[in-house]
């Protein structure tokens, strides 16, 4: 059973082969599977020679011996037997995403001298081979090209070369050249600009609106593009940026020549309208533009005010200072000394243009007009003074150069804002001289400071001697009026005692009463000069010598008044031939020589009597109360108790 089922299906398998076999010679069949396509190959003609194709060409359209223009798509086709055709099974040409398949053409007409490229003719897509070539299609690289997908493309005539797409970045543009089309015009670096092309997608249609070859004005932006590398090249390069604070001034080298705006009083360039060659009158404000950098130049030119450093060790962060340097100048005396100087200038936006007319760039300006200005304004200003009245009038000369510097940029077109001198070096000798000098002006200053803080310190102790002594002085006019009082209230108990014993102790009474006096004045005589002693020494130590002598002069003048009024009221209380014997023994006293025995009371005869005792007794005690006075110690107080 098994060997039967095997023999069936031998036998099926040969009746279908022997059928396929059948209908490929009886009837020439041929079959295209649905993912490929069938190239023709015609071996031989059985009419004659004039089926043979023309010379130079290689694909047949009319059915000669070759190659065939027409393709098998996926079918089944009759008639195409083995032994006067070949077909070839091709795979679809397949073209991935984000690329493009460019075509060159093994056949087809001449390309025009001069070209390089083949124009595009109807094709579908070069699927269509038959087409191409009787439409004209001309062999070699082709300006057309295929899109992501796949195609029924007839190998035999077309070689498909897969390329990326072009993708620009963002904030870039792509700079064109064009490697076909016609030349680009006498006096010109550039094509002239061409439009409907599509950012040069379509080459074709670029070269039939008359586009040139070579460099392009147009730039593409950012974004991917379908283009032929064969006819375009691209560069990409960042945009122009103009920042805050600049505009750009547009030097544009391609265009005609425009009309010069300027007038006839600006005699230094041309200034023209937007899009001709030359300047252009309008400038770019701040922002980012899709600039070629071939066919325009931006100058940025600061808008804001712009400081220039004359100075070795400070530059600016805009850089246009960084080849100035410290002045070095020589004054009329014959030091060189070295400034800084600081330059503030302002570009008015209208007038960046004439400045770049004029100049080409800032920097120029600077090396140009600034740096000698500046540099010779001052050296010939420090040749008209010395060192030291240079230092001196620093100010004057600050205005002087601003006022100068002013007028010399405004026919610049430039906007001096304002020049301001910075260190000023003078020669280390003289600074030693000056320095020298200025210290010894501020030590005078400090010692007139002294002298005055001196005198005001005398001043002060003087016042506070005096206020101090306040206490003093009070309290020596209290102890005065005690005194006073003291003594006048012991005058008057002794007159009152003495009432009784008048005539025993007359002499005694009014002997006490005079030292009492005598003690009061002399208290107060003493407490007087004492106080003014004081204020007189602290009022001022120079007079000190001077107030005490006048004190001690009117102290013995005092002394000698109260003594001579004591000697008046001893000579009436006693009778003047008493007052001369008291004296006569207060004079012998002096000497310590005892006259009289202390214990005599009456004559030694019996002469005499008890009131002559009595009266020697006080005598004695009246001289000892005189040495303890001339001595200056306290009396001896008396005790009335005693009298008794």
């Amino acid at each position: 059973m098994q060997i039967l089922n095997f023999w069936w299906l031998f036998l099926l398998i040969a009746a279908i082969a022997s059928y396929k076999l059948i209908l490929r010679f009886l009837f020439g069949m041929v079959i295209v599977p649905e993912d490929k396509i069938g190239l023709v190959t015609k071996k031989f003609v059985l009419f004659g020679d004039e089926k043979a194709l023309p010379d130079g060409r290689i694909i047949a359209t009319k059915g000669e011996a070759g190659f065939q223009a027409k393709t098998l798509a996926p079918g089944l086709y009759f008639g195409k037997w083995f032994w006067q055709y070949g077909v070839t099974m091709e795979h679809f040409t397949i073209i991935p995403e984000g690329q493009i398949g460019l075509i060159m053409a093994k056949d087809g007409s001449e390309i025009p001298t001069g070209n390089i490229l083949a124009r595009s003719v109807e094709c579908d897509n070069f699927q269509d081979a038959e087409k191409f070539l009787v439409n004209g299609g001309q062999r070699g690289r082709q300006t057309d090209y295929i899109t992501a997908g796949s195609y029924r493309i007839n190998t035999q005539l077309f070689q498909v070369t897969t390329t990326e797409m072009i993708r620009i970045q963002e904030s870039r543009v792509g700079i064109v050249t064009t490697l076909d089309g016609q030349p680009i015009d006498e006096g010109q670096i550039a094509g002239k600009l061409v439009e409907g092309h599509n950012n040069f997608q379509d080459f074709d249609k670029f070269i039939k609106n008359g586009g040139n070859r070579g460099l392009q004005p147009q730039v593409i932006l950012a974004g991917s593009y379908n283009i032929n590398p064969w006819a375009v090249q691209l560069e990409e390069t960042p945009m122009t940026e103009i920042p805050i604070g600049y505009v750009g001034v547009v030097i544009s080298y391609i265009g005609q020549e425009g009309r010069d705006t300027t007038g006839a009083e600006f005699k230094h360039g041309n200034i023209v309208e937007k899009g001709f060659k030359g300047v252009w009158l309008e400038p770019l404000g701040p922002g980012k533009y899709p600039i070629n950098k071939y066919i325009m130049k931006v100058e940025l030119v600061p808008t804001t005010n712009l400081v220039l450093n004359w100075a070795s060790a400070r530059s600016e962060a805009h850089n246009l200072d960084k080849n100035l340097s410290t002045i070095t100048v020589r004054s009329r005396d014959g030091f060189p000394f070295n400034l800084d100087v600081a330059q503030i200038i302002h570009v008015p936006t209208t007038e960046a243009p004439k400045v770049i007319a004029r100049f080409g760039n800032m920097v120029n300006l600077v090396s140009q007009v600034l740096e000698p200005t500046i540099g010779n304004y001052f050296r010939n200003s420090a040749q008209d003074s010395d060192v030291i009245s240079f230092l001196s009038s620093r100010k004057e000369r600050q205005e002087s150069a601003k006022e100068h510097i002013k007028r010399v940029l405004d026919e610049y077109n430039v906007n001096a804002v304002d020049t301001l001198i910075g260190d000023i070096v003078p020669p280390e000798s003289l600074m030693k001289t000056l320095t020298d000098r200025k210290l010894a002006e501020e030590q005078k200053v400090t010692y007139d400071t002294q002298k005055s803080a001196q005198e005001t310190r005398q001043g002060m102790e003087k016042e506070t001697a005096i206020a101090d002594m306040q206490k003093d002085i009070v309290k020596a006019q209290q102890s005065v009026e005690i005194a006073e009082k003291t003594a006048s209230a012991t005058v008057k108990k002794s007159e009152g005692d003495a009432a009784g014993v008048k005539l025993a102790v007359g002499a005694e009474a009014e002997a006490t009463k005079m030292r009492a006096f005598a003690e009061a004045e002399a208290t107060k005589a003493r407490a007087v000069a004492e106080s003014e002693a004081i204020k007189l020494r602290a009022a001022a130590e120079a007079e000190k010598i001077s107030l005490t002598g006048n004190a001690e002069a009117g102290k013995i003048l005092a002394v000698g008044k109260s003594t001579a009024e004591a000697y008046e009221l001893a000579v009436k209380a006693l009778g003047g031939e008493n007052f001369t014997r008291y004296k006569i023994t207060e004079e012998l006293s002096k000497g310590r020589i005892k006259l009289i025995p202390d214990v005599l009371i009456g004559g030694a005869n019996g002469q005499g009597s008890s009131m002559d005792g009595l009266l020697g007794l006080k005598l004695m005690e009246l001289m000892d109360v005189k040495k303890a006075m001339d001595s200056k110690l306290p009396p001896l107080q008396e005790n009335p108790s005693n009298v008794e």
